[in-house]
This record gives structure tokens, C-alpha cells and sequence, in this order.
């Protein structure tokens, strides 16, 4: 689609910062990781007052969906760039989302909390690492973030 824009310096910088809410979403599925490799602790060092106040109050992550779908997603006198990145943001929290319902109720009865949960909780949150780290560096580079699907679909939602 469209890999280079003419974004400034505001829309790459509230692009990059949309992409941390990606980056809290994964937190969840960190915990195994991060007790094997406590250096990469290091990650939410700079984003821990955000995180806190993310998961303490229990309605926070629908709040912050709706605010960005409908003010930012929705709102055609934003950017496109800006639009397109927090389109993508929030698929990939609707993604994680699914994954942790798919993990939590169809594969932990079956499976337990052994060795094939662990590593599915590893992959999803290297996974939202990658894509959210990803989404920074092109944001903050002024280009769009295209990453397979996801950004498929972000493009579909997002009018011009």
C-alpha cells in the first residue's frame, strides 16, 4: 500500500505513542518470559506508571478502544498516518485479546499450565513485542507500519 508518507514530526510522534498500548497489552503474557530473562524488565521500565494505572482499573482497555475508534479512527481532520497506526494498534490489543479468551478457556483445560501454554504466553508476547516495536520505529521514520494482515485491515477501516 502506501510505504512512505509526508507525516511531520506531531503525527509521527502520536503514532509512535499509540503503539505502547500494544505494548501493555502484551504485559499480561510476559510474566513467564520475563521471570526466565528478568533484564527484559528493562522494556516497561519507562512505561510502568502506565501500565499500572492500565490494569487497575478493570474497564480501562475498553475505554481506551472506544476513545481511539471514535475520536481518532473515525475523525477524517486527523491524519491519515495517525488514523492508520491507532487502527492498527487497537487490532493488534483485539488480537491479543482473542488469543488470551482462546488460551484462558479452549487450551489451559485442556492442556493446563504446562509447557504448551507457556510457550504460546512466550509467542503472543514476542509477537505484540515485535509488532509494537516495529510500529515505533516506523512511526517515528514516518513510514507506515506493514505488517501482514493486520495492516490489510487496518487500511480497510480507515477512510482517506
Amino acid at each position: 500500500m502506501a510505504s512512505n508518507s509526508t507525516a511531520d514530526g506531531k503525527d509521527r510522534f502520536f503514532s509512535a505513542l499509540i503503539y505502547v498500548i500494544p505494548l501493555i497489552d502484551a504485559f499480561m503474557f510476559g510474566g513467564f518470559l520475563l521471570q526466565q530473562f528478568p533484564v527484559l524488565q528493562i522494556i516497561y521500565l519507562p512505561i510502568m506508571p502506565l501500565l499500572q494505572f492500565y490494569y487497575q482499573f478493570p474497564f480501562a482497555s475498553f475505554i481506551i478502544f472506544i476513545v481511539l475508534f471514535m475520536a481518532v479512527v473515525r475523525n477524517n481532520n486527523i491524519s491519515h498516518f495517525i488514523r492508520f497506526n491507532a487502527m492498527q494498534a487497537i487490532l493488534i490489543g483485539i488480537l491479543l485479546s482473542l488469543f488470551g479468551l482462546i488460551v484462558a478457556y479452549v487450551i489451559q483445560p485442556v492442556f493446563g499450565q504446562g509447557l504448551v501454554t507457556e510457550t504460546l504466553y512466550n509467542f503472543a508476547f514476542l509477537g505484540a513485542l515485535a509488532c509494537g516495536f516495529f510500529g515505533i520505529v516506523q512511526s517515528v521514520l514516518g513510514r507506515y507500519a506493514e505488517i501482514p494482515t493486520i495492516s490489510d485491515a487496518a487500511y480497510s477501516q480507515v477512510r482517506f
